[in-house]
């Protein structure tokens, strides 16, 4: 990591204000949401795109970073950014002019998941080849991370990482679309385009940000509108996540698709569509409070569909794993948080979410619902990747 610190001295991005006549101002509110099917797909989402407004959030002129989302290496439904939503959007972005070489597919690892594996198993490597696109692996030797400054007031990241916040030098100056599916998750309830800043602005360490995920959430979208001059986000519900996300779920074919350029306007109608109450969700309630987008539902513009009267049911739902870290974040265990989690001891719980996830949970649960799934018409055309 380079030791000095960076801060942006030209104008960040806009969110929202009175009087505000900026492209990122002027699309804050407006979401697209897009019923679609597998023969329509890659063109509902240039629609969508289209809809939301992509060209002005996205300029040319700027290379644009494609925050894939790998949850988890092995393909399931719901859990991960999918083939024809990788391959919409960059067909989108070229049809907008966007260049082929200014497209950065980007991911890192978690401390259990490896993106590499990931993205061979949930056929992102077909799209990449097809359009010559070369991924960045963040934690490999030679991206460069540098401790960045904030220009806004943080809420919990200087607390959790007081010897500095790391961000990839990459990201700096490039627009950033984020690709993240419609889905539940243990820590959030819900789980969309905030979350997915996640698993690309913080380093292998960032599970120490759990106990103030919702926190660190409003940071992260904080530093992107700093050092991004354009973000946006489509968001993948043709196959959504029921339950105890982000990996233990069930998949339910739902047919969506959604867009925008407000981060936090795109999760409150995932979130109203999936069955909850936006802005009790902490972290959409306090990035709304904090003017970084809008997160009240009835002051959403959607474009497209009629979405008034839908509402999935879903629930979130913990597994054996889960409430076993709340109970480090949050329970009676969290005297001991950074002894188990930040210590020599820690390989133990990276040993435990393989065993669990990938030894127990996949193997008797997952494969039975992976199987199902390939029955259905996303799962025929997961298979033409």
């Amino acid at each position: 990591m380079n030791g000095h610190k960076t801060k942006r001295t030209d104008e960040p991005q806009a969110a929202t204000g009175t009087g505000d006549t900026t492209p990122a101002a002027q699309l804050m509110g407006k979401v697209a949401v897009l019923r679609t099917s597998p023969d329509t797909v890659l063109g509902d989402i240039a629609e969508a795109m289209r809809l939301a407004g992509a060209a002005s959030a996205l300029s040319s002129e700027h290379e644009t970073i494609l925050k894939i989302n790998i949850s988890w290496q092995h393909y399931y439904p719901a859990c991960s950014t999918t083939p024809w939503q990788l391959e919409g959007v960059v067909k989108a972005l070229l049809d907008l002019g966007h260049r082929a070489e200014g497209l950065i597919p980007a991911q890192n690892r978690t401390v259990v998941v490896d993106p590499r594996i990931g993205a061979v198993n949930n056929r992102h490597d077909p799209v990449l080849k097809r359009y010559h696109l070369t991924p960045v692996w963040l934690f490999e030797e030679g991206v460069e991370w540098i401790t960045y400054e904030p220009e806004r007031e943080m809420l919990a990241l200087k607390d959790i990482f007081p010897d500095g916040i790391t961000i990839p030098k990459l990201f700096i100056g490039k627009n950033a679309l984020h690709l993240p599916t419609m889905k539940t998750h243990v820590f959030t309830t819900t789980t969309g385009a905030m979350k997915n800043a996640f698993g690309g602005l913080l380093r292998d360490n960032r599970h120490w940000c759990h106990a103030r995920i919702h926190e660190a959430l409003v940071d992260l979208l904080t530093i992107q509108q700093e050092i991004h001059p354009g973000l946006f986000a489509v968001m993948d519900g043709t196959i959504a996540g029921d339950g105890a996300g982000p990996r233990a779920m069930e998949p339910v074919v739902k047919n969506y698709l959604l867009a925008s350029a407000d981060q936090v306007a795109i999760d409150a109608i995932a979130a109203k569509m999936m069955g909850f109450d936006p802005m009790e969700l902490d972290y959409i309630r306090m990035a709304h409070e904090q003017g970084l987008g809008v997160g009240t539902p009835s002051e959403i513009e959607v474009l497209g569909e009629d979405i008034g009267g839908v509402s999935f049911g879903f629930r979130m739902r913990e597994t054996f794993a889960s409430r076993g870290q709340k109970l480090i974040y949050h329970g009676w265990l969290k005297s001991c948080e950074k002894l188990l989690l930040r210590s020599w001891v820690v390989p133990w719980s990276y040993l435990a979410s393989n065993l669990y996830y990938n030894l127990f949970w996949f193997n008797i649960h997952g494969r039975k619902r992976v199987e199902a799934a390939m029955k259905t018409p996303w799962g025929k055309l997961f298979s033409t990747y």
